[in-house]
């Protein structure tokens, strides 16, 4: 099959000047940051050591100005919440234990004061957190209660007497666990517990409490290490449990919810529901830093694995010359739509990070959901699309992949966690859907028989529409050049569009009968349910990147980017095409046709693999790993 031809050659420094975007000059200082201190690599250190290392190289950060970057620039900062974001993602390119680590300091513990508290924790603590001489914790998670943070048994009881809350961990499913900088930084956390007054519990709230009193813990408070990780071994995880710790009422904080010194409890949003899911919802800075990481580290190992495949041989061609394996499709397809997929999830997080920097603080709900279900999805999308890119990256450089000095085991043992923190991805897709599914509101509020015979009759109409609709489709397929069709972009986001409308409506279908089973109804469609979060995330990130190839004003540039956006399509199309072929979207010749063309995009994209990556602009200090020095 014809596929337009991309030039023999394209500047990666013009491919970088796309991928840097809107914080393109951040970028470059944070590059020149990283390149000009040394960077030691933590491979040979004990965890003593290396968090002492991490420690150090905290410190380092807090003497630039990128720390700061996030907060109010009435105490010092920058109010420059996607630059923040943007240079803590910058960081997975390097130690994840120092991203994790900065993360929790100046994302999750700094942003909780600055997000959940008022002036008067303002004025006390955000220059002493920017500046590192207030180390802090963000506990949330608790033993039994893990992603249910609105049932956590931690409990703050208002004592009006003292005018002081009791922190106190009624069982040891209350244990704050995996906490980051508790078990050896740590001098203040933010604890997350139910707020209890006059008897009455008002849901969970946020609390300052000092967990270290010198260099022991503070009266009340046992802090345990959690000791060796798979990974992230640079940062002190580290459990907390509480007896009876008294706080000061104005340890509360108290942007969403108040106690007076009678213990009258206040709060701007009467629903003890709407509230919780208000304050969780300002604090996905962390979410949004943890995918863009996990993308970063993603890069790191398609940098490291396309340069050992451009240098590596192995068998010979009957002209007697041994192969270099990125020349194997089989090597091309364990590694190029990988990397087509980075770049399509590195321009759908940009929108992403543009969007979190630029909505107002009092924007309407809808529009702060909205965000939040994106953030939750792409964190989803990035970090399981780090976890399977790394492990294909580590076999492609076959035993060499598997020393550590080689840098890939650390980076699949590092990120193999962000499917879990900031929100288990299982989790958060459901989020996603809920957030879809909206839209079904009213026919799930009145379930009358008159209601649900008007809802049967418009699932029906529906139904013809669609079949009509996927006539038209497989009619343009059947008739049309597999050229004309597959490599149309129109073609494609239709596709995934029409996807995303069919799954979303099914489940709502399924969803409908929920009044008399609901849990049980929900768990028997659960599968049905994620799969609407995860394909709605797939096509907001073609739309993304199909966005950036429009804009790009350089020819060069946009002719390569056409052909990795098509990759992208085509190969999540292969991946997914028993549902498109089950539902009509795909008659089985074209369904052929499309792993055809991803094999022939594969081969058209191998001679720019390698600018493909260096486009990255990655510190060449990271990337020196012995295997590439042979």
């Amino acid at each position: 099959m014809d596929i337009p031809a991309v030039p023999s050659k394209v500047d990666p420094d013009a491919l970088t000047a796309v991928l840097d975007g809107r914080w393109a000059g951040l970028r470059r200082e944070v590059r020149a940051q990283m390149t000009a201190e040394a960077f030691s690599d933590p491979v040979d250190l004990d965890i003593e050591a290396h968090r002492a290392q991490v420690l150090e190289n905290l410190r380092r950060l807090a003497r630039t100005d990128r720390p700061g970057l996030g907060f109010d620039s009435a105490y010092g900062g920058g109010d420059d919440v996607g630059g923040s974001v943007t240079s803590f993602e910058m960081l997975g390119f390097g130690d994840l234990s120092l991203m994790v680590k900065a993360g929790v300091q100046w994302g999750l513990f700094g942003g909780a004061v600055q997000l959940l508290g008022t002036e008067r924790h303002h004025e006390k603590y955000l220059s002493g957190i920017m500046d590192l001489s207030v180390l802090g914790c963000f506990a949330m998670t608790e033993h039994g209660h893990g992603s249910d943070v609105q049932n956590l048994h931690t409990t703050a009881t208002y004592d009006p007497a003292t005018r002081e809350f009791v922190v106190h961990s009624p069982d040891s499913g209350a244990t704050k666990e995996y906490i980051g900088n508790a078990a050896r930084d740590g001098r203040l956390a933010v604890v997350f517990a139910q707020l209890v007054t006059g008897g009455e519990s008002r849901g969970v709230h946020a609390f300052l409490v000092p967990i270290r009193d010198g260099g022991e813990p503070a009266p009340g408070v046992t802090i345990e290490d959690c000791g060796r990780k798979a990974g992230l071994n640079g940062v002190d995880n580290g459990r907390l449990t509480f007896d009876h710790v008294r706080v000061p009422r104005e340890a509360l904080l108290n942007r969403f919810g108040d106690v007076a010194e009678d213990g009258t409890y206040s709060s701007p949003i009467e629903s003890d529901g709407r509230r919780f899911f208000t304050m969780l919802g300002t604090l996905i800075r962390g979410r949004v830093s943890v995918g863009g990481s996990a993308g970063d580290a993603t890069k790191r190992a398609l940098a490291l694995a396309i340069r050992y495949g451009e240098q590596r041989r192995q068998f010979k061609r009957p002209d007697g010359d041994e192969v270099v394996i990125l020349d194997y499709l089989g090597h091309q397809r364990k590694l190029l739509p990988a990397l087509a997929k980075t770049y399509a999830l590195h321009f759908a997080q940009e929108e992403l990070v543009a969007k979190l920097h630029d909505i107002p603080s009092d924007a309407p709900e809808e529009e702060q959901r909205e965000l939040e279900a994106r953030a939750a999805g792409m964190k989803a999308l990035n970090t399981w699309h780090a976890t399977r890119t790394i492990q294909a990256a580590r076999e492609a450089c076959g035993g060499a992949g598997y020393l550590s000095e080689n840098l890939l085991a650390g980076l699949k043992a590092d990120t193999d966690v962000f499917t879990t923190f900031e929100g288990d991805n299982t989790v958060l897709l459901q989020l996603v859907a809920k957030g879809l599914l909206t839209q079904y509101k009213e026919h799930f509020e009145d379930l009358s028989p008159l209601a649900t015979a008007r809802f049967v009759a418009e699932q029906l109409v529906g139904a013809v529409i669609e079949r009509t609709a996927a006539r038209k489709v497989v009619e343009r397929l059947t008739e049309s050049d597999d050229g004309d069709v597959l490599f149309n972009r129109e073609w494609q986001q239709k596709l995934f569009e029409d996807r995303e409308e069919h799954v979303l409506e099914g489940v709502a279908n399924r969803l409908r009968k929920a009044a008399d089973d609901p849990f049980g109804v929900f768990n028997a469609a659960q599968d049905h349910v994620l799969r609407a979060g995860r394909v709605h995330v797939d096509r907001l990130v073609l739309d993304a990147f199909a966005r950036a190839v429009s804009s790009c004003e350089d020819a060069e540039v946009k002719a390569l980017l056409e052909r990795v956006c098509d990759l992208y399509a085509l190969s999540a199309i292969e991946e997914d095409r028993a549902w498109f072929l089950e539902h009509g979207r795909l008659t089985a010749s074209r369904s052929k046709a499309v792993t055809a063309a991803v094999n022939a995009l594969c081969a058209e994209l191998r001679p720019h693999a390698r600018a493909l990556v260096d486009a990255f602009a990655i510190p060449e200090q990271f990337l020196a790993a012995p295997m590439l020095q042979a």
